[in-house]
């Protein structure tokens, strides 16, 4: 049966991701002021992403981070042709968009949530900011890029109406060219948003506490608005 993606985008079949478990800390429904997506990467789980809830923990936050099928968003390189990824891809996407839903649902509107993620959970959180391009409370991508292969059109609709972003990674990285970072960071300009990108050297592919404080930075924002 179709489902409305709750982002917007036109009916969407269920997919493998739905019906996995969103693992929830933090504020409870009803009494968050704000709320912290965050997509764990190839492999990982929900429980790994959200121990940077605790570098980022603030009173009154909701951290919420959706289950991959598997333990991956897609089962192949993010420079893959898209539709090597899919059902996967999609379903992922609309994963997303039902986690933003169910904050809506809880009084949260997108301006007051952050969505960040690692590695194949970043590209997934960068996809999905830019397909249902918005206010949001801030976009945090840990080493990721826009999905799919070179020349992949990035005529997203939308606007981000200044929404902050970050985009981090290693100097090199293994597994997300740079090239690939720089030209999401430049599509989220063009899409409105507000664009920070960082290049740490020696990091191999991690996360580390100068991209940390930067994610606290524009959470604080949210929750001081």
């Amino acid at each position: 049966m179709a489902e409305r993606d709750p982002g917007g985008a036109q009916p969407t079949q269920r997919g493998p991701h739905q019906g996995q478990p969103v693992l929830r800390i933090g504020a409870p429904p009803g009494e968050a002021k704000a709320a912290v997506v965050l997509s764990h990467g190839r492999g990982g789980s929900p429980e790994d992403i959200l121990g940077l809830a605790g570098p980022l923990q603030f009173p009154g936050v909701a951290y919420l981070a959706p289950a991959a099928t598997g333990r991956t968003w897609y089962p192949h390189s993010f420079l893959a042709p898209l539709e090597a990824n899919e059902p996967w891809l999609s379903s992922a996407l609309l994963k997303v968009g039902e986690v933003i839903a169910q904050l809506g649902d809880e009084g949260l509107p997108p301006e007051r949530v952050l969505l960040g993620g690692f590695s194949q959970g970043a590209c997934l959180t960068l996809e999905y900011a830019a397909r249902h391009a918005r206010r949001y409370g801030g976009v945090v991508a840990f080493t990721g890029g826009l999905i799919g292969p070179d020349g992949t059109p990035r005529d997203y609709p939308g606007s981000l109406a200044g929404t902050p972003a970050f985009l981090g990674a290693g100097d090199p990285d293994p597994h997300v060219p740079w090239e690939r970072v720089e030209e999401s960071a430049a599509v989220l300009r063009g899409l409105g948003g507000k664009v920070r990108v960082e290049r740490y050297a020696g990091i191999g592919h991690s996360i580390v506490e100068e991209e940390l404080a930067i994610a606290r930075e524009i959470l604080r924002a949210i929750t001081a608005g």
